[in-house]
């Protein structure tokens, strides 16, 4: 499984909502799990999970996001495999 880290994510943005940013520039990625990380609330960010997909989806996925200003905030992105 491939995970996409996703930060500074607008308060109160849906699980909904993230998978509809996902789908927009990476239809073929499916998302199968999203597990939200607060810390102090200022940045929230979640990990989100990706079952079947090959790095390079992924990896173009990050790049596209990384900066990108989504809800009036600068995203930040990064990538693992579990």
């Amino acid at each position: 499984m491939q995970r996409l880290w996703l930060a500074n994510i607008a308060p109160g943005t849906s699980d909904d909502e993230l998978k509809e940013l996902i789908k927009r520039y990476a239809p073929d990625l499916e998302c199968i799990d999203i597990q939200r990380v607060d810390g102090s609330g200022e940045r929230p960010a979640a990990w989100m999970t990706f079952s079947g997909t090959d790095l390079g989806s992924l990896g173009k996925l990050q790049l596209r996001l990384s900066g990108m200003h989504w809800k009036g905030r600068a995203l930040t992105c990064g990538t693992t495999m579990t």
